[in-house]
């Protein structure tokens, strides 16, 4: 049983994460707060608490950080604490992994990346977004994750570890509630089994260093999944607009 370790665990995607993978896998989560017992209390922040809390055993780490924002330029405390959260967190993580001899990273980036190109869910360059465009960023913490996307193609090339890019779309608990609430999310979302399905195809995979967008196979949706399906071999499975329609029916 391979065994993975969830840096970040405690948020939204790393419970559903766990949930859906743990008679699967053998998961350790780090986090700062407790909310299952797998979890290894540590600042993801400092680097020697996040090497220390690093089981030695393992095989994948899976990197989640988050944090509540609101993308206000010109707030200097949030920025600083972005900083630690979406750069200084990736750094240490790498360098922790490289230093432990890890052989895989799967590092959750974000759609943020490339907003610039999509306005309400609708990708504005007449085509699908994908990994190979420019990024284009609308605030900092799309400038951060691409940063650590750099970080680590970096790591990659200079220790071999295997590293994969997931630019995440929209995930939520509830999900039935978020499609009726905001029109955008009809496009953007990654249902719980997609994420669960795209991440476990990261898992298993061989190749060696790529970056994938992971959203649904929605209606209008913004962004490329063809490398997904081509080099991942995973084909995302959910359409949102089936799912309200048969929320409609029921």
């Amino acid at each position: 049983m391979k065994k993975l370790t969830i840096i970040g665990g405690c948020g939204v995607i790393g419970r559903i994460l766990t949930k859906a993978l743990s008679s699967e896998y053998d998961i350790t989560i780090i986090d700062q707060t407790s909310c299952a017992k797998e979890v290894v209390l540590a600042d993801a922040t400092n680097e020697q608490e996040v090497y220390e809390a690093i089981p030695r055993d393992t095989d994948v780490i899976i990197h989640l950080l988050n944090m509540d924002m609101t993308h206000d330029v010109m707030n200097h405390e949030e920025f600083e604490k972005m900083s630690d959260i979406f750069w200084g967190s990736s750094y240490y993580m790498f360098r922790s992994a490289a230093r432990l001899g890890i052989r895989k990273v799967i590092f959750a980036s974000s759609n943020h990346v490339t907003d610039r190109y999509e306005k309400g869910g609708l990708s504005l360059l007449g085509r699908n977004i994908t990994t190979n465009d420019v990024p284009a960023t609308k605030n900092v913490y799309g400038i951060l994750k691409f940063a650590s996307e750099q970080l680590g193609r970096l790591f990659h090339d200079q220790t071999g570890m295997s590293v994969i890019h997931l630019r995440i779309g929209t995930v939520v608990m509830d999900e039935m509630g978020a499609l009726h609430k905001k029109a955008r999310t009809k496009r953007t979302l990654l249902s719980h089994k997609d994420l669960v399905g795209m991440t476990q195809a990261a898992i298993e995979t061989t190749v060696p260093f790529g970056t994938y967008y992971a959203v649904s196979e929605n209606d209008e949706k913004p962004w490329s999944t063809e490398n997904t399906k081509h080099e991942l071999d995973y084909r995302p499975d959910v359409n949102t607009t089936e799912i309200l329609e048969e929320d409609d029916q029921a």
